[in-house]
C-alpha cells in the first residue's frame, strides 16, 4: 500500500495493491485499480467505519461449494480479515453494508483455471449473503478494468471504467500477482515423502 496526494480532494489517498486490505475508523479515501480482481468496500453506516480489500482467487472455484475449496478459503480469508478489522475498530455487524467492484475479463487464464472473474463475483456475492451483509451496489464483470475511490466514512464510491485495459498497468500488476499466487499454489501442493 502506498499514499498519493489528491489535489481534487485535498488529502492523501491510500492505494491498495492486489492482495492488500485496509480498515479505518478515521475518514480516509482508499483507492485501487481492478482488472480480474475484486474489491469489496464494506462500511458501518451508523458508526462511519469502513474498509476495502483487493483479492484474486487463485484457481477454479465452484461458487456453490466455496467453503470446501482452497480457493474459497483464500477468498474467505480476504473477506474475514477485513470484517474482523472493522469489528475490532468498533463497527457493528448489523450496520455493515457492502459494495463490490471488479471481476473484469482482462487477463488470459488457462481453461483449466475456470472462469476466474465470474468465480470472484459469485464468491463475493455468496459470502455477503452468508454473512447477512446487504449488498447495496456492484459494478462487476465486462471486459474493462476499473479505478475506484472509496470514502470510508460515508460509503461513497467513485468508479471509473478503464478503456483499453488489456495493455495497461493494471493488467501488468495483476499478471505479476497471478504468477505469485499460482506459484504459491504449486509450492503448497508439493509433497515430501522423506526428509533426510
Amino acid at each position: 500500500m502506498h499514499r498519493n496526494y489528491s489535489r481534487r480532494f485535498n488529502k492523501d489517498v491510500l492505494v491498495l495493491m492486489p492482495g492488500e486490505y485496509l480498515a479505518s475508523a478515521d475518514p480516509v479515501i482508499i483507492s485501487t485499480v481492478l482488472g480480474s480482481c475484486i474489491s469489496a468496500c464494506i462500511f458501518d453506516i451508523q458508526n462511519k467505519i469502513g474498509g476495502m480489500n483487493h483479492f484474486m482467487l487463485p484457481s477454479q472455484i465452484d461458487p456453490d461449494n466455496f467453503i470446501y475449496t482452497k480457493t474459497g478459503r483464500y477468498g474467505m480469508y480476504a473477506m474475514e480479515l477485513l470484517i474482523g478489522d472493522l469489528l475490532t475498530l468498533g463497527a457493528e455487524r448489523k450496520h455493515l453494508r457492502a459494495k463490490i467492484f471488479g471481476g473484469g475479463n482482462v487477463l488470459n487464464f488457462r481453461k483449466t483455471d475456470g472462469d476466474i472473474p465470474d468465480s470472484n463475483i459469485q464468491f463475493t456475492k455468496k459470502f455477503l449473503t452468508m454473512e447477512q451483509i446487504p449488498l447495496l451496489t456492484m459494478d462487476v464483470g465486462g471486459f474493462v478494468g476499473r479505478k475506484i475511490l472509496f470514502f470510508t466514512d460515508t460509503g461513497k464510491v467513485l468508479a471509473k471504467k478503464l478503456v483499453g485495459t488489456s495493455k495497461s498497468e493494471v493488467v501488468r500488476k495483476e499478471l505479476l500477482y497471478k504468477r505469485k499466487l499460482f506459484r504459491k499454489r504449486v509450492e503448497d501442493s508439493s509433497v515430501t515423502l522423506f526428509d533426510i
